[in-house]
């Protein structure tokens, strides 16, 4: 039976009520002062630019160069983010990528000593090229690792792990993962909410469902990184784990015992949604910005691009585009497929948004919301290709620069971000709105120390985006 079967989703508070109380001691200085003492950093390998949701003050890559990297190691900062976007791509592509990070991640520690670890950061509704990614690091090890942990909670977007169960918050209420829009993705759809059976569906039966470890919400809360950690000497010869979290002081427990056991000898590679990446760096939670902490980039009205199809994506955008605090501009997907010159029919919406965002309005470019499918997972990413290529080449082509630029949606951010604005490095000034970051491009791209905003297509009620826009016009 599926698992969306026979699981019903649950009041959170009545759920909530039935857990342990959490861990009682803040564990963040705890785990800064380990990573110094062992000179290590975290990499986090970002199948999307939503990976820093969690973050301030951090450093975000688009390129993984030796050099880049060698320059990333000698900083004092704990945590790197590399936007690899391969979501976004096949899985042969996501798994060259990844197997190129980890031999220039090694050969770039060769040269400056210094110690590191991986998180492969994806989607807390488990989409993304698993375990595709974490197979191509494992093999690209001196040694293959003792264990992988699946780690999805992500707080600020309401995704938790309870008793081996992943679930999506809608309303207070928790819906099992494989219940949800996100589980019917035409590249990574899924079944099972139970993450063990999650990994067995993922591996096609390679790990089964009653191998695979894990470490529940009553060991991290009762036990704390002791009983954690007895769990995880237990994990050799790539163990798959699945970890529970409701909160970010489970995860502290969890990245706490991660580095004990990793400083006695364990190799472990993680796969996460972004709560846990952040933690595992050291990185405590701080205040969402206000409009001082981003400056404008200039005069002309701000533009928001909208690339990302599900519902509540849509639903942001309906009450955005209601507000009437921006104007609209529609590209229509089914027009632009058939287009033979796909710049000839740009050239007019890129005149429409220059005219708007001159005159001081604020612009919404965004996708007609008729998702479009090819015949299969690759024709379907092809076509994701191409949206996402003329959204791009629409926001290079501007002749005015916007005051402040959201996009919505993984993708279409990360390809914004490396095709129009051309950005190699930024910093991740904090977060907008929970789980929404803001980065500023440094002054070698086309938009040096503007206001990006990073804005998952998955997360924030329907009022999110505009206040977001809100936040950022003060």
């Amino acid at each position: 039976m599926q698992q969306s079967e026979a699981v019903e989703p649950v009041g959170k508070a009545d759920l909530f009520s039935t857990l342990p109380a959490e861990w009682r001691q803040d564990l963040i200085p705890q785990i800064q002062a380990l990573l110094r003492e062992t000179n290590q950093k975290v990499f986090v390998l970002d199948d999307d630019p939503t990976g820093t949701q969690t973050v301030h003050d951090t450093i975000v890559l688009t390129e993984w160069t030796v050099p880049a990297l060698v320059r990333e190691l000698k900083s004092a900062d704990p945590v790197c983010y590399l936007l690899t976007n391969s979501r976004s791509v096949s899985v042969a592509q996501a798994v060259a990528l990844n197997q190129d990070i980890a031999r220039n991640l090694r050969s770039a520690a060769e040269r400056t000593g210094r110690n590191y670890t991986v998180v492969s950061r994806s989607d807390s509704t488990l989409r993304g090229h698993f375990p595709a990614e974490t197979d191509a690091l494992a093999a690209s090890a001196e040694s293959p690792p003792d264990g992988v942990l699946i780690i999805p909670a992500f707080m600020a977007g309401g995704r938790y792990t309870i008793r081996g169960l992943h679930y999506v918050e809608e309303g207070g209420v928790l819906i099992p993962a494989a219940q949800t829009p996100y589980a019917r993705d035409s590249v990574f759809g899924y079944e099972h909410s139970d993450l063990r059976q999650w990994v067995a569906e993922k591996t096609g039966g390679r790990i089964r469902a009653d191998d695979v470890f894990s470490l529940s919400i009553d060991v991290i809360r009762d036990g704390g990184p002791e009983a954690a950690g007895v769990l995880l000497d237990a994990l050799c010869d790539g163990a798959v784990c699945v970890v529970d979290a409701v909160s970010e002081r489970d995860l502290e427990v969890v990245a706490l015992a991660c580095l004990r056991a990793e400083a006695a000898g364990k190799d472990l590679i993680y796969r996460s949604a972004a709560s846990f990446a952040g933690i595992r760096g050291g990185i405590p939670i701080r205040p969402t910005l206000e409009a001082k902490d981003m400056p404008p980039m200039s005069d002309n009205g701000g533009l928001v691009v909208v690339g990302s199809y599900v519902t509540k994506s849509s639903d942001q955008l309906a009450v955005l585009l209601a507000s009437g605090t921006v104007k609209g501009v529609e590209l229509s997907v089914a027009e632009l497929l058939s287009a033979a010159d796909a710049g000839s029919f740009l050239e007019p919406t890129v005149q429409e948004l220059a005219t708007i965002l001159s005159g001081g309005n604020h612009a919404a470019l965004y996708t007609s919301r008729d998702l479009v499918n090819g015949h299969d997972d690759e024709s379907s990413l092809a076509i994701g290709q191409r949206v996402s290529q003329c959204l791009v080449d629409i926001t290079r082509r501007l002749p005015v620069v916007p005051r402040f630029i959201i996009a919505k949606g993984g993708i279409t951010s990360s390809d914004l971000a490396t095709g129009a604005l051309a950005v190699k490095r930024a910093r991740v000034l904090g977060q907008i709105l929970p789980g929404i970051p803001v980065w500023q491009p440094d002054a070698n791209s086309l938009y040096p120390g503007g206001a990006y905003v990073v804005f998952p297509g998955n997360v924030g009620d329907d009022g999110a985006l505009l206040r977001a826009l809100q936040i950022l016009t003060g």
